[in-house]
């Protein structure tokens, strides 16, 4: 399990253990993190599980794909550098302590 912090549009935080292998979209979801749709289902075509990504540990994300950046461009809040796709990030032991904000909205 690793810990990973959301950050609810509203401001309010939770701390999830989050099975490693899970995607980042998959730990909301199940753990009813509000700022989350995930229309998709966790396949890439909707960016309703766009998040920002914060601290150290974001530097040890993968680089985003080809599909997850072309999804990007039709995020409805505002797109940031550390801007990316819920449903495309798995979490490793590696990303313990990631922070994750929520947008203010996903469509």
């Amino acid at each position: 399990m690793t810990k990973i912090t959301f950050i609810e549009p509203q401001g309010a935080k939770v701390e999830i253990d989050v099975i490693n292998g899970w995607t980042l979209m998959q730990a909301a979801t199940s753990h009813g993190v509000e700022g989350i749709e995930a229309e998709c289902g966790g396949s890439c075509a909707c960016a309703t599980c766009h998040c920002y990504v914060e601290g150290e540990q974001a530097t040890r994300l993968p680089a985003p794909s080809n599909d997850e950046l072309e999804m990007l461009d039709n995020v409805a809040a505002e797109r940031l550098p550390n801007s990316r796709l819920g449903c495309q990030i798995r979490v490793t032991p590696y990303l313990e302590g990631l922070v994750v904000r929520m947008p203010e909205a996903q469509s």
